[in-house]
């Protein structure tokens, strides 16, 4: 039951150097003596993740088996709390005028008014050229920064401003006049307190700071908004102005302390500045033997070095502390008001990381010569370093280690284990990668979670709504709006689904939409007026045409786009509704606004955009409203009047965004990866850091040039560094590490292998366990006495460095190093099955050979004869590499790329041939405008000179194609193709099969006039040029289709002439008979056959770059020569030159993957390549000849 009369006023100060121990005194102490009922308990702490693990312990059966009816605070949120149940919350507001937030708008609107006084000239001089208000707003947003420094750890400096009097107080309480280029600064803190209504000036911090001292000291009794117990729990730092807050409040309540103490001794005087301390009291031993005048020069031969190095920010806390604490008032209250607890009990049996932790707590020296180092287990493990590559190398090397703990220490949970990183933003896509990919029911699954990342990071409609809040800036290229219809809350708006999208990608990218909303929002970019194609409203302009004619002709130069229609139709309708709700908020947004317009056009936008699907999102849009509603309060209560552009509006709401919004998903019962900071030094099992590299940690974090607090002499015991924040940060964790600790950097370079450094303070921690301990069996132990003294065998057995690949076969070595080792079972099997791998042929061996194949198509050889690698890969493999190199989606043509004489050629060709002879030029030039009117060719003049480009070569081939057609003027019927060729030499692994039946048709065969039936031509185009200079038909690889067409025709027994036409001439290939061509078709059927179970050393390219050399009838060389130059040819065409041409291999990731180069192709003496390039290709180059047309 409740009882008042326990809860003593006092101070009390419980210290302890493991966290778990205090955490159940606060249990216990809270069990025995509870509060009244609906009375709330108040726990400061100094993060959420403390709190969360307090509560866990409170809501254990064995603590108070509930955690109800707790007040979990921050420090600067109870001291405002107690500012105001002391002095009032009638006279003091719940947020005060003097709080950054506020703060900032304040002098985003005072700094303008200032510029011109002479006092102010190093701002004036700063802020000038600042259109777009983002230095004014930046530089507000440090000064409301550094003035809330101020008032927390110089409210005297701001005192004494407030006086008129222009100086400042060193520790020691002297006081110096202002460096005359920091004046402005004393100036401008009074001119921040003449903006303030006067009912209200005096609410800064440091001012009701002086006035809460002043009046609590008076007080006779407890004023009925402070609470009756306050529990402050293991923070590590605390300003002077909070522990005199405390030290006031426990006049009248029961304040009780509970401090993380890493050493049992007194250690206030062994870090720099110990002076300043002023420590009368010490509540904590010296440590015996040890002089009270610390020498500096001798200080190792009596301290630890990790604490005199890493703990400057927590003998700070120490030494404040002592101030205030009286133990002997409360002494008798408590069973032990020290709890430290040995870790090493055994001494040299403990584990290495236990040991390092006692010589902390014991304030031990290291030893002073080598020979009385320490000796550890051979086998301890207890700290390890591993050393990577990069980054995603280290998580893939923590995730084999992780599976290796859960395998060696019994009853280890994934709860148990903490992986902190400098910035877990960085970390975050390669922990979703490596420990994502995992499946659920697979044994190396490990459940985890990524607390501290922003949380707009993992919600969609927030990253949307970031996007959305960039409109003037943003292209809105395809990309974009595709990225924003994949968010479910923002194509729910508009009555979309995720089954309607890839349709609506097909229209997009059909009707020639790239980017830009309109043609002026293009002009944003600096683009003239007036270029609305490939826009977003040009393409949905030529679906709504398309949808209301159909194919029909253009309208006001607008050509429909006649995909559009049926049921799917009914999409077009919210497409539109998208792009005028973008558009319309595009203007808005563009445009200067005060705060209150810039709160609804935020509202606006996310309700407009976004529909909430199910609860959270509903709650993420609660928290914009919010957000907005906190933002603009503290607008109006600055009195912000001007109006900001998007800019600044964008960044401040962003910014609260972020800072409101950090996930805490922190102690969720699963191996938790987050951030290195203050407070996470919660005890786990198992302790890991990530990325301890040079540079990156301790972070740097460089003070502002006119940060008074950085100026010589100004330090004060108590001021927060980062970089003293971070050296803490890393001891603290050592010491929270109950089993193992885990070390890793990158300790390796990606690009050399060179050795890089680790952060300075792995390498402190290394060179002090080499000058402690040395392993069991250590080589420096033998006659050398160098080695002796440098100890590196202890260092050697801690550290493991990784290879560069997660496959190496270091890991699968017999005799690797012992930390060496993977769980990924999937790359042993690959390299087991790889003992004997053919160089640049990364396959395991012939597959079988495939089944018989019914009705075999000639488009089946005609692939096959363009590819025979490929064919293996897309056929057999069912494998399919995208060699696409088509522009991107969100690019409007610039010029035409390598396929556009052939897609968009091909239709000018088409209405070319459509046309009545004496039209077919006004039907080319009439189908290159259609084209540009569909976005198809690059703008403007460009796109003049690409329907030229185009438009010439086609012009040639209807040339062309008239002379022929005169020779050929009757069009015959399609000939059905049923050919049984019988193979005459049987596939490999397959002896005695019949080649399938042949089935397919041949059509475009043309007859001449005089009625010889037995005579055909057919004729093919490619528009492109073929011809070299000396008029040979140069481009054979345009020729495979043609040929094998030419072959079947041959092979059903007529007589047949085929035609390539192209713009610089025709290819001809005259009648074969038919013995003939049966048996160059069954030698591609034969090929083809064999290419389906291993890829053949062949390409078409390379092959018949080779053939024209070697069989030239204008060499003169030796045949030797010539096979060497045949042979430089045929390297030239797989490789290129090195300079201006890549070379088949450039192009084909098929070739990439199975020859990576001409040696892998050629096989050591080329036999195999020639025989494949004589078999399949010399018949079509013995066949082919010119025929030359005259303009």
């Amino acid at each position: 039951m409740a009882c008042e009369e326990i809860l003593t006023p006092g101070l009390s100060m419980i210290h302890a150097n493991h966290l778990e121990d205090l955490r159940q005194v606060v249990v216990e102490w809270i069990r025995r003596r509870p509060l009244k009922p609906l009375e709330n308990e108040l726990i400061i702490v100094q993060s959420n993740g403390m709190a969360q693990w307090l509560k866990l312990a409170l809501a254990e059966n064995d603590g108070c088996g509930i955690a109800a009816a707790v007040e979990i605070e921050l420090p600067a949120r109870f001291l405002w709390n107690a500012y105001r149940a002391v002095l009032g919350t009638e006279t003091i507001p719940r947020e005060s005028p003097y709080d950054k937030d506020r703060l900032t708008w304040r002098l985003l609107q005072l700094l303008p008014s200032l510029l011109k006084e002479d006092c102010f000239v190093p701002l004036a001089r700063y802020l000038s050229d600042d259109h777009e208000l983002r230095k004014r707003y930046q530089l507000a947003c440090h000064l409301a920064d550094l003035f809330d420094q101020y008032q927390v750890y110089r409210a005297d400096w701001l005192e004494d401003w407030t006086g008129g009097l222009d100086r400042i107080r060193n520790a020691g309480g002297e006081a110096v006049e202002i460096p005359e280029k920091q004046i402005w600064q004393a100036e401008l803190w009074r001119r921040i307190q003449l903006s303030i209504p006067p009912n209200q000036r005096g609410n800064s911090r440091s001012s009701l700071h002086r006035r809460f001292l002043k009046v609590a000291e008076a007080l006779t009794q407890r004023p009925a908004a402070l609470p009756r117990r306050v529990i402050v729990f293991g923070i590590c730092s605390l300003p002077r102005q909070a522990l005199e807050t405390l030290h006031a409040v426990s006049r009248h309540s029961q304040v009780m302390v509970f401090v993380h103490n890493p050493c049992r001794h007194f250690w206030a005087d062994i870090i720099e500045d110990r002076d300043l301390l002023r420590i009368e009291r010490p509540r904590h031993p010296r440590k015996s033997q040890m002089p009270r005048d610390l020498n500096p020069e001798l200080l190792h031969q009596h301290v630890n070095p990790l604490l005199a190095a890493w703990g400057k920010q927590g003998r700070d806390y120490m030494g404040l502390l002592y101030g205030y604490d009286r133990p002997e008032a409360y002494r008798e209250n408590f069973a032990e008001i020290d709890l430290f607890r040995d870790v090493a009990p055994d001494g040299c049996k403990s584990a290495l990381l236990a040991q390092v932790q006692q010589a902390i707590l014991d304030l031990r020296p290291l030893p002073a010569s080598s020979e009385n180092r320490q000796c550890i287990d051979s086998r301890d493990d207890s700290i390890r370093f591993h050393l990577a590559h990069s980054r995603q190398r280290e998580v893939e090397i923590l995730q084999d280690q992780l599976l290796s703990f859960f395998a060696g220490i019994p009853d280890l949970e994934p709860r148990d284990i903490i992986v902190m990183t400098p910035d877990i933003d960085i970390y975050a896509p390669h922990i979703a990668a490596v420990f994502g990919n995992i499946r659920l029911r697979d044994a190396r699954y490990i459940p985890f979670t990524i607390a501290d990342s922003p949380e707009r990071a993992g919600v969609p409609m927030l990253q949307a709504l970031d996007k959305l809040l960039h409109l003037p800036d943003s292209r809105m290229t395809v990309s974009d709006v595709m990225d924003l219809l994949d968010v479910p809350a923002f194509r729910g708006r508009f009555g979309l689904s995720e089954v309607d999208l890839p349709g609506l990608r097909q229209w997009i990218e059909g009707s020639g939409i790239r980017w830009g909303l309109s043609a002026e929002q293009r002009m944003g970019f600096g683009l003239p007026a007036g270029l609305e194609q490939n826009t977003w409203r040009f393409g949905l302009r030529r679906m709504l045409l398309g949808y209301a004619v159909g194919a029909g002709k253009p309208w006001q130069g607008i050509e429909p786009f006649d995909e559009v229609g049926g049921l799917e139709a009914a999409l077009v309708g919210p497409l539109a509704a998208m792009l005028e709700t973008l558009e319309r908020h595009w203007r808005v947004l563009a445009q200067p606004a005060s705060a209150e317009d810039w709160y609804r056009r935020i509202l606006d936008l996310s309700k407009d955009c976004f529909l909430p699907v199910d609860g959270f999102e509903r709650l993420v849009q609660g928290r914009v409203e919010a957000v907005l509603e906190k933002w603009l309060s503290a607008c109006r209560d600055a009195g912000l009047e001007e109006a900001l552009p998007l800019t600044v509006a964008r960044e401040a709401f962003l910014g609260a965004m972020r800072d409101s919004g950090v996930s805490q998903r922190f102690l969720a019962g699963m191996v938790n990866f987050c951030t290195l900071m203050p407070m996470r030094a919660i005890p786990f099992k198992v302790v890991c850091l990530l990325g301890m590299n040079d540079g990156q940690y301790p972070r740097s974090r460089p003070p502002l040039d006119f940060d008074l607090m950085a100026g010589p002499g100004a330090y004060r015991p108590g001021d927060r560094s980062r970089r003293e924040d971070d050296r803490y940060l890393f001891l603290e964790a050592l010491l929270s590490a109950r089993e193992k600790l885990y070390i890793s950097y990158i300790g390796r370079s990606i690009r050399d292998n060179s050795e890089q450094m680790p952060s300075v303070l792995v390498a402190q921690f290394r060179d002090y366990l080499k000058a402690g301990w040395r392993p069991e069996e250590d080589p420096s132990d033998g006659p050398d006495p160098a080695n002796r003294e440098t100890g590196t065998a202890l260092l050697d057995h801690l550290t493991c460095v990784h290879p560069l690949q997660p496959f190496s076969r270091a890991y699968f070595l017999p005799d690797r190093d012992p930390g060496l080792f993977t769980y990924a079972h999937e790359w042993r099997e690959i390299l087991d099955s790889r003992t004997a791998p053919i160089p640049g042929v990364p396959l395991p061996g012939d597959l079988s050979a495939p089944g018989i194949e019914a009705g075999l198509q000639l488009i089946d050889l005609i692939r096959f004869l363009k590819n025979p690698v490929r064919i293996f890969f897309n056929q057999r493999l069912k494998v399919y590499f995208d060699e696409v190199l088509s522009a991107s989606d969100d690019q409007e043509p610039f010029a035409l790329d390598r396929l556009a004489p052939f897609n968009l050629g091909g239709q000018l060709l088409a209405a070319g041939l459509a046309a009545e002879p004496d039209k077919c030029r006004e039907a080319v030039y009439e189908e290159a405008k259609r084209l540009r009117r569909t976005g198809s060719l690059p703008l403007n003049a460009f796109g003049e000179l690409a329907a030229a480009e185009l438009s010439d070569p086609v012009l040639r081939m209807i040339h062309h194609h008239r002379y022929l057609s005169d020779t050929w003027p009757d069009a015959a019927a399609a000939m059905e193709i049923r050919l049984m060729v019988q193979n005459p030499r049987p596939a490999e692994n397959s002896p005695g099969v019949s080649i399938p039946d042949l089935e397919d048709w041949l059509d475009g065969l043309r007859r001449p006039d005089s009625g010889q039936p037995e005579r055909y031509a057919r004729w093919e185009f490619y528009c492109n040029e073929i011809m070299n200079s000396r008029g040979e038909v140069s481009r054979l690889t345009a020729l495979p289709g043609t040929w094998v067409r030419h072959l079947a025709g041959c092979a059903r027994g007529i007589s047949l002439t085929s035609y390539l036409v192209a713009p610089d001439g025709v290819a001809e290939l005259g009648p074969l008979d038919r013995e003939r061509a049966e048996k160059w078709l069954a030698e591609i059927i034969s090929h083809r056959d064999s290419g389906l179970m291993q890829p053949l050393p062949v390409t078409a390219k390379t092959a018949l770059a080779y053939l024209a050399v070697l069989h030239s009838d204008h060499s003169k060389d030796s045949p030797d020569v010539n096979l060497r130059k045949a042979v430089d040819a045929a390297r030239e065409a797989y490789q290129g030159d090195g300079f201006n041409s890549f070379g088949e291999l450039g192009h084909s990731l098929y070739l990439s993957r199975t020859f990576p180069d001409f040696s892998a192709i050629w096989q050591v003496d080329g036999s195999r390549f020639h025989h494949l390039a004589t078999s399949l290709y010399a018949p079509l180059l013995q066949a082919v000849r010119v025929m030359r047309f005259e303009e």
